[in-house]
């Protein structure tokens, strides 16, 4: 492990293909061994203990497994960054316009959600070269190499700073605090990539800020420290 900063350490958890292929619309699931799991995970919780679903990508993988064992949804909460706040002009966020079948099964399906948006929410996930030198320059190797991969995102580092997204998912579960949401009925997702609002439909969760430099803060720390 010391000598591949990149390689996770040996965790008691699994690593499981995913889907090789987005889903093709919104009645056929495509099987993976991550939508077998899911499944199995799911039906295997207590009542009134759900699992929680983080995912940070293309959402075919969980969207597949609700398709899978439509019950399912009894038993997890998904937290999704995908899409944009439910206001912006239009939804065409990197995860969900990739993936628009998917999302719609998510939306439509009743499962208990917490969406985390990018616009005008993740877009505050900003960090910049000279920071991340600052607090984890020479921390460890993996310190290092994320400098490195993040410092290849563009070649001009003055007045640059870019967003970390995906941290903002799972600090929502973490530290529900620094995510605050508010309920909304669930949107439709139109063909033209825009959220439509229908207050007959059932509710889920969307968020509304994050508290970037406490999450920053935790994530430093622990990255710091991670040797």
């Amino acid at each position: 492990v010391r000598n591949d900063p990149l390689k996770p350490r040996a965790f008691d958890m699994p690593v499981l293909r995913g889907s090789p292929r987005y889903l093709p619309d919104g009645q056929t699931p495509v099987e993976s061994d991550a939508a077998s799991d899911l499944v199995a995970r799911a039906c295997a919780r207590p009542e009134g203990d759900p699992l929680y679903v983080v995912a940070i990508g293309a959402i075919t993988n969980v969207a597949s497994a609700i398709l899978l064992r439509p019950d399912i949804v009894r038993h997890i909460v998904v937290v999704w960054l995908g899409g944009h706040s439910l206001y912006w002009q239009d939804t065409r966020e990197f995860n969900l316009q990739q993936d628009v079948p998917a999302a719609r099964v998510l939306f439509d399906s009743g499962v208990p959600l917490i969406q985390i948006p990018a616009f005008n929410v993740t877009s505050h996930m900003l960090t910049s070269v000279y920071e991340l030198e600052a607090c984890l320059g020479g921390k460890n190797a993996l310190c290092d190499a994320l400098i490195e991969l993040f410092r290849s995102y563009h070649g001009d580092h003055f007045a640059w700073n870019k967003e970390i997204w995906d941290i903002a998912a799972i600090a929502s579960v973490l530290h529900p605090e620094w995510v605050p949401t508010v309920l909304a009925h669930s949107p439709v997702l139109t063909d033209q990539l825009t959220w439509s609002r229908d207050a007959r439909r059932h509710l889920i969760r969307t968020a509304t800020a994050v508290n970037r430099n406490a999450i920053f803060k935790d994530m430093m720390t622990k990255l710091a420290t991670f040797y």
